[in-house]
């Protein structure tokens, strides 16, 4: 997992280790770096020292997530010379990080050793490290005692704690963990070392309690996740980059899911790694809705806890409404005392249309029509957010201007940094926003609620209304949405109804929602693959020529794997399998260059320019989304639908893939296969 060179990572859910490539942690107030669960730095140094000197690792194994071994020898590697003494450090996450110091002695003589752990516990908020906001509030303490050291931090009935026992006798300080050892020649001494984090309750009880015990060492893969993949359908193909890049996604899922504290243990898919290791609205809405046809069981989990969480009030800090889905939950201080409204935080305006998008596709695709009824009650709050709170201009767009004037965001779509919504000439539009995708979600989500009502709550009153609404928002969208003299849609319009003009590629996810009229869709398309959005590798988030863009830029024109694959999947929806074709190509081969983990953006470069995909440098990796776009994209490449207890396959491979065979697809059906081959001149199933 060294996607920021230079770092090694071990995840497990929400808890995560990153670290040097010798395993040590030297944490900055700014950089993410150290021992982390529940958006609290438990860990900010864990330096390893043999008679006082630094290691240096020759290799490092870090295949599987969870775990990483460095071997270790002393000095650095330009100076090396033989050494007589070395090390391994196998280091493993899961509720407690646990690692396993093994030094070896190969010299002729025996040897006195001072080893020592140097450690420490700064205890920041990932916002405080986000943000690099230097100085704690609160009260940090440290106990030392014969058998254990325990570093904690307080303030008010905020109250996080690390302690740290060690399997070998030991001196325990607040700086460090002595272990001075008599080692015989050509023999070993090891010692585990085990960092229980705790979350205290003012009562004393640690939300995060439950089972703490190490995984079988003869594991290659914990028991669920190795479950989960085996449950996922099996992949043959004569690509070996898309076998990559799936067997890597399916693993990324596995270790990004996790049980949010307090909602009974029930999994959901963090957004990623290392900023966005909770639980978004969005992020996993849209996650479910690309793995559905791979694991299923994301959804159902993913909408009863966003369900349980959704909005049932106004609160202007946490941008509240009653019916709406939030963006965020975080656990840390800054949530926990307001400086952050996160705890949880509702400024989104699309997760709430997504849910109700999300609960139809689960039902096409399982049959489970008992989630339908029981989510009934959420489902309406949900259309009435959008038909009540949504609406701030009266015209009838859902759109956004944020009421937490602090802390609260400024944009509220999915491209939600401050200046990702602009005019071509730069100009940053007035308040409320209403992007174009949104209207397509909203247009969507009515459409398939309708059929929910109608099949499953027994009101055709509801869905009359509802499929009503949506034919009017699909005349008005594509009346004041659409630049007839450039030939695509604005990427939003302003508070005062005026076409922000700049081409972007939400137009592509219009694609997917079916807001577009057919005789339009190709000029859309036009726009996505020219040279100004379609950079080789995928779509562009700004096209080369708006005053913004910036092939680095956050979302002003870096390319973003889940984007393109929704634009692809909106793209084959109209039968434009050439290019949705390229898009899937070219996103699935940029895979290979990051070792089949796609991350959650890269350079907007020209493929031409620079032969090879561009690291965004602040990138999060793995990231829930990313990996749920190679799945997306398999999908759409074998034009996988469901139809009643049927599932149907147009395949459309482009000339990259010669052959795709996917096995035990599930569904109500049970479970089915697929196959395609690609051919120049079609494409067979």
């Amino acid at each position: 997992m060294r996607d920021v060179p230079g770092t090694v990572s071990c995840i497990d859910g929400n808890t995560f280790v990153v670290s040097d490539s010798s395993g040590d942690i030297e944490a900055s107030s700014a950089a993410p770096v150290g021992l982390f669960a529940a958006d609290t730095r438990y860990l900010s140094r864990w330096v390893l020292t043999v008679d006082g000197e630094r290691m240096t690792a020759l290799s490092v194994d870090d295949s599987q997530y969870f775990e990483v071994a460095f071997f270790l020898v002393p000095g650095g590697r330009m100076d090396y010379v033989e050494a007589d003494v070395s090390a391994i450090r196998r280091r493993r996450i899961g509720a407690d990080l646990v690692e396993v110091v093994t030094v070896f002695n190969y010299g002729e003589s025996d040897l006195d050793l001072s080893v020592r752990l140097e450690v420490d516990a700064d205890f920041a908020d990932i916002f405080e490290i986000k943000f690099d906001v230097g100085t704690k509030v609160g009260e940090r303490y440290a106990h030392a005692a014969p058998d254990e050291l325990r570093l904690g931090y307080r303030r008010g009935t905020f109250q996080r704690e690390i302690v740290l026992t060690a399997s070998e006798p030991a001196t325990f300080t607040p700086e460090h963990l002595h272990f001075p050892i008599r080692l015989a020649a050509g023999s070993s001494w090891t010692v585990e070392i085990r960092a229980e984090m705790r979350a205290l309750r003012p009562d004393g009880v640690d939300l995060r309690s439950g089972p703490r015990a190490l995984r079988p060492d003869a594991s290659t893969l914990p028991d669920s996740a190795r479950a989960w993949v085996s449950a996922a359908p099996t992949l043959d193909t004569d690509s070996p980059v898309l076998r990559q890049v799936y067997e890597r996604s399916l693993v990324d899922l596995a270790a990004l899911r996790f049980a949010p504290l307090s909602l009974g243990g029930a999994t959901v898919p963090a957004a990623g790694l290392p900023w966005f290791m909770t639980l978004f609205g969005r992020d996993s809405l849209l996650t479910c809705l690309q793995t559905l046809p791979f694991t299923p069981s994301l959804a159902p989990t993913t909408l009863r806890i966003l369900a349980s969480l959704q909005g049932a009030r106004t609160d202007d800090v946490l941008e509240e409404d009653p019916g709406r889905i939030l963006h965020e939950l975080r656990y840390g201080e800054s949530a926990a005392f307001e400086e952050q409204p996160h705890s949880p935080y509702y400024g989104t305006v699309d997760a709430t249309p997504l849910f109700l998008v999300l609960l139809d596709e689960y039902e096409r695709w399982s049959g489970d029509a008992a989630l339908v009824c029981e989510l009934e009650q959420e489902a309406r709050a949900a259309l009435d957010w959008l038909d009540h709170h949504a609406d701030l201009t009266g015209t009838g767009y859902v759109s956004y201007e944020r009421r937490n004037r602090s802390t609260g965001l400024d944009n509220q779509c999915w491209k939600d940094s401050w200046d990702s919504i602009s005019y071509a000439d730069g100009r940053l539009p007035g308040f409320p926003r209403a992007t174009c995708e949104t209207q397509g979600y909203a247009y969507d989500a009515k459409i398939r609620t309708a059929r929910l009502a109608r099949t499953f709550w027994g009101d055709p009153a509801l869905a009359e209304r509802l499929e009503g609404e949506a034919a009017e928002l699909y005349d008005r969208f594509n009346r004041d949405f659409w630049l007839a003299d450039r030939g695509y849609y604005a990427l939003a319009l302003d508070g005062d109804g005026t076409p922000v003009d700049s081409l972007s590629s939400n137009i592509g996810h219009l694609l997917w929602s079916g807001i577009v009229p057919p005789e339009r869709a190709g000029r859309v398309a036009e726009h996505l693959m020219s040279p100004a959005l379609f950079s080789g590798w995928g779509v562009r988030t700004l096209a080369e020529g708006q005053r913004r863009y910036n092939p680095l830029g956050y979302h002003t024109g870096t390319v973003w794997p889940f984007d393109n694959s929704f634009i692809a999947w909106g793209l084959r929806r109209y039968g434009l399998t050439d290019e949705a074709g390229r898009i899937a190509e070219g996103i699935i081969q940029a895979a290979g260059y990051f070792e089949g983990r796609l991350p959650e953006a890269f350079g907007g470069f020209d493929r031409r320019t620079t032969r090879y995909p561009v690291r965004y440098p602040t990138a999060g990796s793995p990231q829930a989304w990313s990996s749920g776009a190679s799945l997306l994209l398999i999908r759409t490449m074998l034009g996988l639908e469901p139809h009643e207890d049927h599932l149907a396959t147009t395949p459309a491979l482009p000339p990259a893939f010669e052959r795709i065979t996917l096995l035990d697809i599930p569904g109500r059906w049970g479970r089915l296969d697929a196959f395609a081959r690609h051919r120049p001149d079609r494409a067979e199933s």
